[in-house]
């Protein structure tokens, strides 16, 4: 006589396999999240750095004033914009990018506070209260989220002052996400930092 049992998977099986692909899912999914944000927070620092550079080398190349302008995060879209524009009224855009909507543009608290005595404030440029930290002394008073690149490669503000200063972004509340991208005026030079914990101190190393 010809067999009747069938072949295949019981419907507990069935459910005992779809239990543990869900677990494994789960976990893979927690494991990867620090790396994830780590990626986002290498994003965003990528994207500042290499915008900064490119406003400064595109003024040079088109003998243009270029305006970088930086906003803060809007909550639920973005954490942050970078607006590169001609400088002139009703200028072309040249571009403009966005954070990961996890990082945004922020002085986290227990960075480095200090201009002058170590660990001192990437560049020893103001005091690592604002997100965005352009036009230092001697030209301005600091604060301002602005800066015109000329084609002779300086850096300046609003009123022709030489821009010094420096931007902060990372995650809120991750304090060694912290990173911070710095300019110097005079040359046009800019240059990436990140926070690292050394002996109990925070302080920010060039990368």
């Amino acid at each position: 006589m010809a067999s009747t049992k069938t072949s295949g998977f019981s419907l507990l099986e069935l459910m005992i396999a779809i239990s543990i692909s869900l677990i494994l899912t789960a976990v893979a999914t927690i494991t990867m999240q620090p790396t994830f944000k780590q990626q986002h927070v290498n994003d965003a620092y990528n994207l500042t750095l290499t915008s900064l550079r490119r406003a400064h080398d595109q003024a040079a190349a088109d003998m243009r004033v270029y305006v970088v302008t930086f906003s803060p995060a809007v909550a639920g879209t973005n954490g942050g914009t970078i607006t590169v524009a001609q400088n002139v009224v009703g200028g072309p855009q040249l571009f403009s990018v966005t954070l990961p909507v996890d990082v945004t543009y922020h002085a986290e608290p227990g960075i480095p506070t200090n201009p002058v005595a170590p660990p001192t404030t990437p560049d020893g440029f103001g005091t690592g209260g604002n997100a965005f930290d352009f036009d230092q002394p001697p030209g301005g008073i600091g604060g301002s989220n602005t800066i015109y690149f000329y084609p002779d490669g300086t850096a300046e503000d609003l009123n022709g002052n030489i821009n010094n200063g420096v931007v902060y972004m990372g995650i809120p509340g991750n304090l060694l996400s912290s990173r911070a991208v710095s300019l110097w005026g005079y040359t046009g030079r800019i240059r990436g930092w990140r926070l690292y914990l050394n002996g109990g101190v925070y302080s920010w190393s060039q990368q």
